[in-house]
């Protein structure tokens, strides 16, 4: 018998299991329900980065190695508050399953807050952007875009914050369709807007990767504004107090940050070690970079639907621990894998039989004919690193977002911080003392993933999650809430 079990969850395990595997609670039908809006609506913005380095590509592979370099340290750079604001979704799903609706606008709020406090030091970044990109020591021309790119791409950032926040009102009560069309939207209109500017259309000039850049900051605050049409419609309003929790609510800010703090510095050591990594692969050669750059945005393909997954095991372990229901919890985590990994098992299959079938677009409008056979060797041996951790990237997304839906964020943090430095330093002795290679630093990397992965299934069959709750236990007083221990000893 689980030790961690409640009572509630011994006399309904019975029940749980009298249906198939799709139609029981917490089975594949609520799983898919969740998950595939999230997925499409992270494919959306995920085709939207490839096609964006696909026609930076085009114009030239400085820029498309730039843009890559440039837009993962801007997301290290904002991944804090960030982080904290995705967190908001937990704090949504746990009251939504609690039934204490009129806590979900405030909630939605404070995440919002947090992002207009968090913009002004997001913006400070700009003048300091040279100094940055100086330290990885690529090429002159490739670290001119980097800064460009860079400094474009901050304006949006608050937009990304604002938007993050708002959508957990959604996707945290599992309508996750309004995310999906949404995003989709957003995405299109990115789209057009890159094909416009950079190439220079319908009277624009071409800007190149500033024009990318401008692209994306135009979609962000688009994305934002919607999500603030959205909330303020009337039944939103009556319902969920999403005008009248317009306010700031010490208690719950407070809340909000001691547990999504974690999970935001979890967000920014895993992409700092992830940027570490980018960056001093760069310093390999042009080839390797421009190699490195294409395996990882195909990687994305396989990579942020699986996240779309992750975020509904993390949804739905809110949701029913909301509930007293840690027993649905768990079976959603299980479905949410197996589906998760059945689709990485399939793309991986593709990456290592049909590698140019992700790669061929890359080198459409390509005019660097001398490079190409030697950039699309390297790239399809890397697509084979891919194929290697994919099983286990779904393993670590998936575990990891359910145990911080259930508020294990402080274990999550120092997993983190642990193996994002090991992951910085071992890439630095693998690049400039060992001189490894490509390949060697791909290695090192494939055994990160493994790592995580274990870590986090270990973590999450140990069971402390179970008992864990990031909502206060009692209705607060809404307008004299005073801070209090928010969940339980494990």
């Amino acid at each position: 018998m689980d030790p961690h079990a409640t009572p509630q969850t011994e006399s309904t395990t019975h029940d749980a299991d009298s249906s198939g595997w799709w139609e029981r609670p917490a089975g594949g039908r609520e799983v898919c329900s969740v998950a595939l809006p999230l997925v499409v609506s992270s494919l959306s913005w995920t085709v939207m980065t490839f096609v964006d380095r696909v026609l930076l590509k085009w114009e030239s592979g400085d820029a498309m190695s730039a843009a890559f370099a440039a837009g993962t340290v801007w997301f290290s750079a904002i991944c804090l508050p960030l982080g904290i604001a995705m967190y908001t979704n937990t704090f949504v799903s746990q009251y939504y399953g609690a039934e204490r609706y009129e806590r979900i606008g405030v909630a939605v709020w404070q995440g919002v807050w947090l992002s207009l406090i968090a913009a002004p030091l997001m913006l400070m970044a700009i003048p300091i952007a040279p100094s940055i990109f100086n330290l990885a020591d690529h090429t002159s021309n490739i670290q001119r875009l980097e800064v460009t790119y860079f400094q474009i791409l901050l304006w949006g950032a608050p937009a990304m914050i604002v938007a993050q926040a708002l959508a957990s009102f959604y996707s945290g009560r599992g309508k996750t369709k309004v995310v999906m069309v949404v995003d989709t939207i957003v995405a299109l209109v990115n789209l057009a807007l890159d094909w416009v500017l950079i190439f220079g259309k319908f009277g624009f000039p071409a800007m190149g990767i500033a024009g990318a850049g401008w692209a994306t900051v135009i979609a962000l605050w688009l994305k934002a504004a919607i999500y603030v049409a959205l909330l303020m419609q009337r039944h939103n309003r009556e319902q969920f107090g999403t005008l009248r929790g317009m306010r700031w609510d010490s208690a719950l800010f407070g809340r909000l940050v001691y547990f999504g703090g974690p999970s935001g510095m979890q967000l920014v050591l895993d992409v700092m070690g992830f940027t570490v990594f980018i960056l001093l692969v760069g310093r390999l050669g042009t080839t390797e970079a421009e190699a490195t750059t294409m395996a990882f945005s195909i990687s994305t393909l396989a990579f942020m639907p699986v996240w779309g997954m992750s975020m509904a095991a993390s949804i739905l372990v809110g949701q029913h621990l909301g509930e007293d229901r840690d027993d649905l919890a768990a079976r959603a985590t299980w479905t949410s894998l197996q589906v998760a990994l059945a689709y990485m098992a399939s793309i991986s299959l593709l990456y290592l039989v049909v590698p140019d079938l992700f790669l061929a677009s890359f080198f459409a409008g390509d005019r660097s004919a001398e490079t190409r056979a030697a950039v699309h060797h390297v790239a399809v041996t890397l697509l084979r690193f891919v194929a290697a951790y994919n099983l286990l990237d779904a393993t670590l997304m998936v575990f990891s977002s359910a145990i911080k839906g259930a508020g294990d964020t402080q274990f999550v943090l120092w997993v983190s911080l642990v193996m994002a430095t090991t992951m910085s330093v071992l890439s630095w002795v693998a690049v400039e003392r060992l001189e490894v290679g490509i390949y060697g630093c791909w290695a090192l990397i494939t055994a990160w993933v493994w790592s995580l992965g274990l870590i986090f299934l270990w973590r999450f069959l140990g069971g402390a999650w179970r008992s864990m709750r990031v909502i206060e236990h009692s209705p607060p007083d809404l307008e004299n809430a005073a801070p209090e221990p928010a969940t339980s000893a494990t």
